[in-house]
């Protein structure tokens, strides 16, 4: 069983999956600090000053034993935008893949010696 494990988990799949998914965390962070950071404070400003984040409807007051009870609808709307940036990215990087994928298809193949050789023969058996 540990054979079988080991050979699993050491399968060139997995340990690219791993990767992938290490890669993906961190660009994730790197969306969501550019949605916050760079790209939300201009729209909150287009929009009249607007703080997505901080954008809420209270349910229920805070009182001195209890934290506010709130819907954070600001925070889904960045949410929403961090999404539509990372799925547009990953589009476009698997836009591009398929490109140069279909670019590696129409390199036409060198041709074997077999095939050269039997070219010749076609060649010379039409000259005769």
């Amino acid at each position: 069983m540990f054979k079988e494990f080991k050979e699993f988990a050491l399968k060139g799949n997995v340990v690219d999956l791993a990767v992938g998914v290490i890669i993906g965390a961190a660009f994730g962070k790197i969306v969501t600090s550019l949605v916050t950071d760079i790209i939300m404070p201009p729209i909150g400003v287009l929009l009249g000053g607007i703080d997505f984040s901080s954008l809420a409807w209270t349910i229920q007051q805070a009182t001195d034993n209890r934290e506010a009870v709130a819907i954070n609808y600001g925070l889904f709307i960045n949410n929403i935008i961090d999404f539509l940036i990372i799925a547009f990215v990953i589009f476009l990087v698997v836009k591009q893949v398929n490109r140069f994928k279909k670019k590696e298809e129409a390199k036409p193949e060198k041709p074997t010696e077999e095939v050269l050789l039997l070219r010749q023969i076609r060649d010379s058996v039409k000259k005769k």
